[in-house]
């Protein structure tokens, strides 16, 4: 996995998202078989109230372990979230390929994301403002992640920060860190950023 790819999906799980990282969308050929048309690097789900750190409460204290997901997410409460992300080493954007309406529709129909009925107002949403409410389903947004946000050329996206997410990573790490050092993380990113915690603590003789 592509290492932008692996912190942004680090950074989404602590948020409460399940991922599913580079997804390929086939395209038939005329002629017969099959081509990729693109590949997502990253689709997210989140469903209302999810997050927090992985942890059962002390049954004798009651410790709340509440929490809100980053802001810069723009997520709600009320409503299941998908995201549809791009991650770039350089500027936040989106590939055409992404956008391109039959990607998009196959992703959705293959998630089972909207009816088909929904479907052509779906995209329409997605194309004009990178946003489709779905009756009875999730929020559908689309989100870029990079080095760089030019502000004159995100139109239609969410665009975030790579550094803001390696800084909100850090903050979670060292905030959580008496309940995430008694964790196996598996996750590539973060076991990394676990890694670098732990080891500036010890030199820094911290327990």
């Amino acid at each position: 996995m592509d290492h932008a790819v692996a912190l942004v999906q680090a950074y989404l799980h602590v948020n409460g998202y399940f991922t599913v990282a580079e997804y390929p969308v086939l395209e038939a050929l005329r002629e017969g078989g099959y081509k990729t048309a693109t590949d997502i690097d990253l689709l997210a789900l989140r469903f209302p109230h999810a997050g927090g750190p992985q942890a059962i409460p002390n049954r004798e204290t009651g410790e709340d372990l509440a929490f809100q997901p980053d802001p810069a997410l723009k997520a709600r409460d009320d409503r299941a979230d998908l995201l549809i992300i791009e991650v770039k080493e350089g500027r936040a954007e989106l590939n055409k390929g992404a956008r391109k309406p039959a990607v998009l529709a196959a992703v959705l129909r293959r998630w089972g994301f909207c009816p088909a009925d929904h479907l052509p107002e779906a995209l329409e949403g997605l194309k004009r403002k990178g946003v489709a409410d779905v009756p009875g389903g999730p929020m559908i947004r689309m989100l870029a992640f990079g080095s760089e946000i030019d502000p004159k050329r995100v139109h239609g996206f969410l665009a975030i920060s790579l550094d803001h997410v390696f800084s909100y990573l850090r903050g979670y790490m060292r905030e959580h860190w008496d309940i995430l050092r008694h964790a196996q993380i598996k996750q590539p990113a973060l076991g990394f950023l676990a890694l670098l915690e732990q080891a500036g603590r010890s030199a820094g003789g911290e327990a």
